[in-house]
C-alpha cells in the first residue's frame, strides 16, 4: 500500500509539473513573439492568458507543502507565490494601464525562463529519481540573474500602478459601512512594496543558500543528483 501510496504521488507532481512547465513554455514563446512582431506594448496582450493559468497554478505547491507532498517550506514558497499572483491579478489584471510597459516584458520573460527550468528540473526528478547535473545547475544558477531582473520588475510595475490604484480607488472600501470596516488598496500596495525591502534580500540569501548546498551535492555524487 504505502508503494502504491509513493507511485501515486510521484506520477501526481510528475503530470503537475511537466503541465506547468508546459504553460510557462507557452508563455515565454508567445512572449518573445510578441516582442519581435510589435514590440514590448504587445506582450501582456499576448501571453495573458497562459501566463494568468500557469502563474495562479503554482497555488497548488502551498498546499503541496502543507500537506507534505513535497518537502519545500512553505514559509519560502508562500510570500514568492503571494507577492506574483499580486502582480499577475492585482496589478496587472486589475490595471490595465500598466499591461503595456517595458517592465512587462522583463517581467515575463524573467518568470518564464526561472519556471521552465524549476518545472522541467522536478519534472524529471519525479519522472526518473533524478535530474542530469546540468539542469540541477541551472535550477540552482538561473536565479542570480533571473531573481534581481523579476523582482526589479515586479517592484517597478506595482510603483508604477500606484497613481491608477489612487486615481480608480479600485477594491477600496469606505466608512460608514454596516462592517465599520475601511480597506484602502493604495496603501495596502505600498505595503507590499514596503515588505519587498527585506523580503528580496532574505529570499535572495535563501537561494543562495540552497544553490551552495545543491552544486555541493553535485560534484560529490557525480553527474545525475537526487
Amino acid at each position: 500500500a504505502a508503494e502504491t501510496m509513493a507511485a501515486v504521488k510521484r506520477a501526481y507532481l510528475a503530470v503537475y509539473n511537466w503541465a506547468v512547465f508546459f504553460g510557462w513554455a507557452q508563455v515565454l514563446y508567445f512572449a518573445v513573439d510578441a516582442l519581435l512582431r510589435s514590440g514590448h506594448e504587445g506582450v501582456y496582450a499576448a501571453v495573458e492568458r497562459p501566463l494568468q493559468l500557469a502563474q495562479t497554478a503554482a497555488v497548488l505547491e502551498i498546499l503541496h507543502g502543507l500537506v507534505g507532498l513535497v518537502r519545500s517550506p512553505v514559509s519560502a514558497t508562500l510570500p514568492q507565490i503571494g507577492s506574483r499572483l499580486f502582480v499577475t491579478w492585482g496589478i496587472l489584471w486589475s490595471f490595465p494601464e500598466t499591461r503595456t510597459h517595458i517592465l512587462v516584458s522583463s517581467l515575463v520573460i524573467s518568470w518564464s525562463i526561472t519556471e521552465i527550468i524549476r518545472y522541467s528540473f522536478f519534472g524529471t526528478k519525479e519522472l526518473f529519481g533524478s535530474a542530469p547535473s546540468s539542469l540541477l545547475w541551472l535550477r540552482y544558477s538561473s536565479f542570480l540573474v533571473m531573481y534581481p531582473t523579476g523582482i526589479s520588475s515586479e517592484v517597478g510595475l506595482i510603483y508604477i500602478a500606484l497613481q491608477f490604484i489612487k486615481a480608480s480607488e479600485k477594491y477600496c472600501i469606505r466608512m460608514p459601512n454596516k462592517w465599520n470596516y475601511s480597506f484602502d488598496y493604495f496603501y495596502a500596495s505600498i505595503l507590499v512594496l514596503l515588505v519587498y525591502v527585506p523580503g528580496s534580500p532574505h529570499m535572495y540569501t535563501y537561494m543562495l543558500g540552497q544553490r551552495k548546498k545543491k552544486i555541493k551535492s553535485m560534484f560529490l555524487f557525480g553527474t545525475s543528483c537526487v
